[in-house]
């Protein structure tokens, strides 16, 4: 009889590990699909909030393989957080296959970081996939701009309040602590880019229109000649040519994209390849959103010195 109660005990304690503590169970648990989402929602959250990213963030967010393993992730969610623009479309497979009426379309539990941010790149033709990787409804690399945190974060708050009301002043705490730092960020930020502002750059897939318009850099082409194509022989040719008559100096390159490509650009033209952090967590020394920010702006004054 002994034995089996200590049986009984040992199988009790070890359920009460899997059990969620009261702690634990008050938090929202929220999915974001991007690293940097994931980071900003962590931010206006704070201990109130279980965050998980779906992409990694050395991943083409473009694209994601859905799993199983993501979809348990949704399943459990009290929020989703999404990009928009149609970069994470992918993350509706997901939802469909998580069954959770939490995050779907309409529900409390969707957010849209991307609502009342000013978005670059708006197509005025109609768009085709012969055009490439071109999103008809702009360009959604928003994040890499920390002058959308305001937008974006507000966007989040909304969304945790509707889900969590009685943390709205919490919420709102935190989000504007973490405003006071990238105030503080762009003043240190727009002050190192200052001395190359109007300095045109290449870059190898057209993620940094926001990043270089807020810091008042110019993108001159882009190692693709058509948004997720591989360039052509031809397109090179004149793109090396081009770099070496405004004697462009940098070229800004993602983790995820074709770094070979970008060495022998930058080899043939006397320019540098930067590796940018393309999301939080994308390159080491980029693990908050504000590291990341402040890696991509190093970077680059650096490359351009």
């Amino acid at each position: 009889m002994r034995t089996l109660i200590r049986a009984l005990l040992s199988a009790a304690a070890a359920v009460g590990l899997l059990v969620p503590s009261a702690g634990d169970a008050a938090k929202v648990r929220v999915v974001a699909t991007t690293t940097d989402l994931k980071a900003l929602t962590e931010a206006v959250g704070g201990d109130f909030v279980d965050v998980d990213a779906l992409a990694r963030g050395n991943q083409n967010p473009h694209d994601l393989e859905v799993r199983p393993s993501l979809m348990v992730k949704m399943r459990r969610a009290d929020l989703l957080v999404m990009n928009g623009l149609e970069l994470d479309q992918w993350a509706e497979v997901v939802v469909q296959g998580a069954n959770n009426p939490r995050v779907i379309p309409g529900a409390p539990g969707r957010v849209d970081a991307s609502q009342g941010v000013p978005v670059l790149e708006v197509p005025s033709t109609r768009v085709d996939r012969s055009m490439g990787d071109v999103h008809p409804l702009g360009n959604p690399h928003y994040t890499l701009d920390p002058g959308t945190a305001p937008a974006v974060t507000g966007n989040i708050l909304t969304g945790l309040v509707r889900v969590a009301p009685e943390r709205r002043a919490a919420f709102e705490r935190n989000r504007q602590a973490f405003l006071a730092r990238v105030d503080e960020g762009m003043t240190r930020w727009t002050a190192m880019l200052a001395p190359v502002k109007g300095t045109r750059v290449i870059a190898d897939h057209n993620l940094w229109p926001y990043f270089l318009a807020r810091f008042g850099l110019v993108q001159a082409s882009t190692i693709e000649e058509r948004p997720g194509i591989p360039p052509s022989p031809g397109h090179l040719t004149r793109l090396m040519a081009l770099m070496k008559e405004e004697r462009i100096k940098a070229v800004l390159a993602a983790p995820w994209s074709d770094q070979k490509l970008a060495e022998r650009v930058a080899q043939e033209t006397g320019a540098r390849v930067v590796l940018m952090a393309a999301a939080v967590g994308a390159v080491k020394g980029a693990e908050s959103y504000l590291d990341m920010v402040d890696h991509n702006v190093k970077a680059v004054a650096e490359a351009l010195r």
